[in-house]
């Protein structure tokens, strides 16, 4: 790790974040970074808890002369994507990240940064172990498990905090205040199928889609990015309609969170096609490539002979699933008709795994209304449950709800103008999941905004943070604790 990230300003929330990328910390197995945060709060001598499902709080008592302030809770999540380059030789169970600076940036070589949320933690850990900040009562939670199904927010029970306003600091735009996120459930569809030989009469060739950006399925849904698992489902849609392409395995993307960069298949087709497949093939692939040129520059199809496969999926389940998937929803599926460019509600098919006689595939839908959320998991329900497929519902997580009347919203705005000009600061909902909505559900009273530094890539190798608007974001996060409107 980089030495050079230590020097930068400010040096407290850099060492700290550095320190936390040090420790492996992947969704679902926090166990390391548990301890490290419960050994720093102890190391402070400060009130520190674990919960029962691994959450993190611990507890500092107000400065000097700010014992009057409303109790304030700084909330950041412990997990962090875990997405790496196929050329890069990673392990995110082992390693701590490797960081360098370019520029104004901050990025990893080859895997994803850990700033989604390892900024926020980052932040809050400076703060506790400074002596000369001026704050309110602070309770800090570090919650477990955000990226992958929120089960340390949901595992939060009532009672825990007594904090009167909640700063989640997990949002990715430095001008940004949020007030509302989208909820979400994970649609699941499996099912089995009988494997098939192949005659000799046949060939084997691999299909590879790479290079593609991927990136957020919740902020970036609407940009356009290409998605690895719909690009190849329409290659192998081609193949099998006009040449008898026979599947024999397919594996797409990784993270329910994640847009999926690449996928990959093995198939067979009969010798006597081969020439008008590949040249079909590759003309579909130049075609989708000229789709996604501004988006997807480094968009690759690679169509390279292999070795026969013994079997592939029976032929009536092969058709059903590649018509199922071409005709489940992919990307934005109604916007805000309240406000104004807000993706309401979406879909990312996230994971597609067809191997040995076995079908998975993984669906994170998200909306910001409830009823909307369920009619688009019902309509992709409907279209797995027509090839056959069973369909489950998991992760189901609420929104947040915006309170434009927030005593806090009302002491940020104006204190961002104040700091940066008179420039007004974007507030919005996002249409990303963030923990504030689940944890209203046992804190109802509980005032919350999010806010963040400018962060880029997101849940992919491309991920990086701001350095000019970390510094500017710090500032503001240290206005608004000596602002805190009193009990």
């Amino acid at each position: 790790m980089s030495a050079e990230i230590r020097q930068l300003e400010p040096q407290g929330l850099w060492n700290k974040f550095a320190d936390l990328n040090a420790v492996p910390r992947p969704s679902k197995k926090e166990e390391r970074v548990i301890e490290f945060m419960k050994n720093f709060g102890n190391s402070l001598n400060l009130e520190t808890i674990e919960d029962e499902v691994g959450n993190v709080i611990i507890k500092k008592p107000a400065t000097s002369g700010m014992e009057d302030r409303k109790t304030v809770v700084m909330q950041s999540h412990l997990d962090m994507v875990h997405q790496k380059n196929n050329d890069t030789v990673f392990d995110f169970e082992t390693q701590g990240i490797d960081m360098f600076v370019e520029g104004d940036w901050v990025k990893a070589k080859g895997t994803t940064l850990g700033a989604d949320n390892g900024l926020g933690v980052a932040t809050i850990m400076a703060i506790l172990e400074s002596n000369t900040i001026e704050h309110p009562a602070i309770e800090a939670l570090f919650t477990i498990d955000e990226e992958t199904g929120m089960t340390g927010a949901m595992g939060l029970k009532g009672g825990m905090l007594d904090g009167d306003i909640l700063l989640n600091l997990d949002t990715e735009e430095d001008d940004e205040i949020g007030v509302g996120c989208a909820g979400g459930v994970d649609v699941t569809a499996t099912r089995s199928y009988k494997q098939e030989s192949v005659s000799e009469s046949h060939l084997g060739y691999q299909i590879v889609v790479k290079g593609l950006q991927g990136g957020h399925s919740g902020m970036q849904i609407h940009e356009g990015l290409g998605n690895a698992n719909k690009i190849m489902n329409r290659l192998l849609f081609n193949g099998f309609e006009k040449y008898g392409l026979r599947i024999s395995e397919i594996d797409g993307g990784s993270l329910r969170n994640a847009i999926p960069r690449e996928s990959q298949a093995k198939v067979a087709i009969e010798k006597s096609n081969e020439d008008n497949f590949l040249s079909e093939t590759k003309s579909l692939a130049a075609a989708i490539q000229l789709e996604y040129k501004t988006m997807e520059p480094d968009l690759k199809v690679e169509i390279n002979p292999m070795e026969l496969p013994n079997q592939v999926m029976e032929l009536g389940v092969q058709e059903s699933l590649i018509k199922a998937i071409y005709a489940a929803l992919n990307g934005v599926y109604r916007m805000s008709p309240d406000i104004p460019d807000l993706v309401e509600t979406s879909n990312n098919i996230a994971r597609i795994l067809v191997k040995d006689g076995q079908i998975k595939i993984g669906c994170l839908t998200r909306s910001s209304v409830e009823s909307s959320k369920w009619d688009l998991a019902d309509a992709l329900r409907s279209a797995f449950e027509l090839a056959g497929c069973d369909v489950t519902y998991s992760g189901d997580y609420p929104g947040w709800k915006p309170n434009m009347d927030s005593d806090i919203l009302k002491v940020m705005v104006p204190l961002y103008k104040e700091l940066n000009n008179g420039e007004e600061p974007h507030v919005a909902a996002c249409h990303a999941g963030l923990e504030c909505g689940i944890l209203g559900t046992n804190y109802p009273e509980m005032d919350m905004i999010s806010f963040g530094p400018n962060i880029r890539g997101a849940h992919s190798p491309d991920e990086r943070a701001q350095i000019s608007s970390v510094q500017k974001y710090w500032n503001y996060v240290l206005e608004i604790l000596k602002r805190i409107p009193k009990k």
